[in-house]
């Protein structure tokens, strides 16, 4: 017994001294003492052995250290413990019906409840399953043990245990019964190199003293910014800077900042355009007006006011559109549009093909319009309404190609003429007569708008 108290007083010692931190993982050892009551089961349905539990008629209680735990944490809230424990029985039915030994040893697997319902910090709900060896008497047999229980912190290492449970053989050796028990835990074999007060385990710098607030890593220039996610580990920044000062408070970071003392941009890498061109002031030969970078941040000149710069203007001092490279085109007279618009080319049902009719009429349009010069037309075919859409779409653009086919030939120019098919759409006459059907069978030919 003295020897019993001397290894509780040094325990007790111990936990009062250690300064390791007190969750599982980083103290995943703990060892435990106290005392335990024993309660059998006097009846067969649970009313009767909620009864038994609750009253203490039937307690069995050893007035002395008579249980002893080591555990082991595990990973996830899971730990391991290992029990000892020994009582006297002297209440088996009624108060002081027996009088002989008990004891027990076993093993249970515990799961913290906090894992669930979060962390209580000074507060640790468990459940747990296991199994004993019980030896009552002359008896003896393994038992299924399950029950709950917490631990409550006094401080990082020291706590109070409780835990309660059932046990229940397979032989019916020994009685079923409840086991109580109730004492001191101690938890320790955390493990801190630096010294900073976060354990190795959680230490992202185990070498290096840090804060607890960066998971035990530095912070050098006191920014609030750990060492590893400083860019400027050395002198005092802005979060937003990753740690590195900003001194025109432009968002751009000085070490990266073309011009530190001039507020400007993130896209100019720090320095200021104020005419927005793109070309940034100290390299804009006119910084208050926008100009392309291709001319040192000027404008271009337009000299004819065409609205073609004079770079892509092939008669700089005519105005001319955009379609003809800035120079004046030949456009077609009001009388020569009016005459190519009375020319309509038609075609046979399910046909694209040139008749000898519609060739003659091709060969006016090519008299009338060879002359023009630098003047796009279009070349567009249609449909009538008879077949499906896709179908008749196809033909269209076969009749605008064929016509098409047929100018080249005779010596037009190809880059000159576009094509387009628009199917059954723009009808010219009325679908629902032949007379209408024949006139939708067409290709017009039109200026270009381009």
């Amino acid at each position: 017994m003295k020897q019993l108290k001397i290894a509780v007083i040094a325990l007790f010692t111990l936990a009062l001294t250690s300064n390791v931190n007190a969750q599982d993982a980083n103290n995943p050892w703990a060892v435990g003492f106290g005392a335990n009551i024993v309660d059998f089961y006097n009846g067969s349905d649970f009313g009767d052995q909620m009864k038994d539990l609750l009253g203490n008629k039937d307690w069995n209680f050893l007035p002395t250290i008579s249980r002893i735990t080591a555990e082991k944490y595990l990973d996830k809230g899971f730990s391991l413990q290992l029990a000892g424990s020994l009582n006297k029985i002297t209440h088996l039915r009624v108060e002081d019906d027996s009088d002989f030994l008990y004891y027990s040893l076993g093993a249970i697997v515990k799961y913290d409840i906090n894992n669930l319902i979060g962390d209580t910090k000074w507060f640790d709900p468990f459940v747990y399953l296991g199994g004993d060896f019980v030896s009552v008497d002359s008896n003896s047999e393994g038992m299924l043990n399950i029950g709950v229980g917490f631990n409550t912190w006094f401080s990082e290492n020291l706590g109070l245990n409780f835990q309660t449970g059932t046990k229940k053989g397979f032989s019916d050796q020994v009685r079923a019964h409840y086991q109580t028990s109730l004492g001191l835990v101690i938890k320790f074999g955390g493990k801190d190199t630096d010294g900073d007060g976060v354990y190795d385990k959680d230490d992202a710098c185990p070498e290096v003293a840090g804060l607890v607030e960066f998971n035990g890593c530095p912070d050098a220039d006191g920014d609030g910014i750990k060492d590893s996610d400083d860019a400027c580990p050395n002198v005092a920044g802005l979060a937003a800077m990753n740690g590195c000062p900003d001194a025109d408070g432009d968002g751009v970071a000085d070490k990266d900042d073309m011009c530190p003392n001039e507020k400007g941009t993130k896209a100019n890498k720090g320095c200021p355009d104020t005419d927005g061109d793109g070309v940034v002031d100290k390299d804009d030969k006119c910084p208050n007006v926008a100009g392309p970078s291709a001319n040192n941040g000027c404008p271009w000149p337009d000299t004819d006011g065409d609205g073609v710069l004079d770079k892509d203007d092939k008669c700089v001092d005519e105005a001319g559109p955009a379609s003809n490279n800035g120079c004046p085109e030949d456009a077609m007279s009001a009388s020569q549009m009016e005459a190519l618009s009375q020319y309509s080319i038609l075609f046979a049902t399910d046909r694209a093909n040139v008749t000898k009719v519609a060739a003659a009429k091709l060969d006016k349009v090519y008299d009338l319009i060879s002359p023009v010069e630098n003047v796009i037309f279009v070349v567009e075919g249609y449909a009538d309404n008879v077949g499906a859409d896709k179908y008749n779409q196809y033909l269209s653009e076969r009749r605008a190609e064929s016509v098409k086919a047929y100018l080249v030939k005779k010596g037009f120019d190809a880059s000159r003429l576009e094509v387009a098919g628009f199917g059954e759409n723009n009808p010219a006459e009325n679908n629902n007569t032949a007379a209408g059907r024949s006139k939708n069978r067409r290709v017009v030919i039109k200026l270009s708008d381009k």
